[in-house]
């Protein structure tokens, strides 16, 4: 390769599902005690004891917080399980 010759380098697909970020919002609901809430967190989005702990009071104090983050296909499955435990959640 000669001084003006340049290698291509091929440039990968932009892919929209990877770059794609999505949020499992949990919203405060005034019904549910912090306990059924945290366990929910640890059962569902697998957090741990204080993880879960912090979400739920941030939900608590603030409305709502962002409980994952992640793909809609992956993120789906969590906020079913979380409604069917009569919690309120969304995916924005």
């Amino acid at each position: 390769m000669t001084q003006k010759e340049t290698k291509k380098i091929p440039v990968k697909e932009f892919d929209d599902e990877v770059a794609e970020e999505n949020f499992l919002i949990l919203h405060n609901d005034d019904v549910h005690t912090f306990d059924y809430v945290i366990e929910a967190l640890i059962d569902i989005c697998k957090h741990g004891y204080e993880q879960a702990t912090q979400c739920t009071m941030l939900v608590h104090y603030k409305g709502k917080c962002d409980v994952k983050k992640g793909g809609f296909a992956a993120l789906k499955p969590l906020k079913d399980a979380l409604i069917e435990r009569k919690l309120n959640a969304t995916i924005d």
